[in-house]
């Protein structure tokens, strides 16, 4: 491996993606004043062959599906040893996908997967496998029930529906408890 080139602020990826031709990009999404996204589009654009490894603290669902839409091949948190960067880069350098390895075989193979091969958001919401529990709290949630009642409902602690309506949240890669109550309604 050899490091052809460095930019603090993304400003000059371009025409250094020109001069070098990288076979890989490593990009901090923190990059200030810059969107990140913008940036690995224009990147694919003036030169497809760059394989894009994001690196970010912990990626949000969303963030991985778009990410992958736009021609990411691979993830690595911030907080990764050398040995997984090392190996993350020879992985997508040799054309594979990669995410960090506690966040494999979880919703986040499934977008990846489902991004792959270009489904569309919808398809991966029906594809996600929710517990007969995350159920039950979802149909709850649609009829207007708090965490306090849900909790009642079901002879549970309000902090274990809490953790299911957190769980609910992540797999359907939404935020607010009037989206889950949409989600159940169609």
């Amino acid at each position: 491996m050899h490091v052809v080139g460095t930019v603090g602020n993304g400003e000059n990826i371009l025409s250094l993606l020109e001069k070098f031709k990288p076979a890989i990009l490593l990009l901090d999404l923190g990059l200030r004043n810059q969107n990140s996204m913008q940036i690995v589009k224009l990147s694919k654009q003036h030169n497809p062959d760059v394989k894009i490894i994001v690196m970010d603290l912990i990626p949000l669902q969303a963030d991985v599906l778009e990410f992958v839409e736009a021609g990411v091949s691979g993830f690595i948190l911030k907080d990764a040893n050398e040995k997984d960067l090392y190996e993350t880069i020879r992985s997508v350098n040799q054309g594979l996908k990669v995410l960090p390895t506690h966040l494999m075989g979880s919703l986040f193979s499934q977008i990846v997967e489902h991004a792959i091969n270009g489904s569309t958001t919808s398809v991966i919401i029906e594809s996600v496998r929710m517990t007969k529990r995350e159920k039950q709290v979802i149909e709850l949630i649609a009829e207007g029930f708090t965490n306090k009642e849900i909790a009642q409902t079901l002879h549970l602690s309000t902090y274990t529906i809490k953790s299911h309506v957190h769980n609910i949240l992540e797999k359907l890669a939404i935020h607010t408890r009037v989206q889950i109550a949409n989600y159940a309604h169609k």
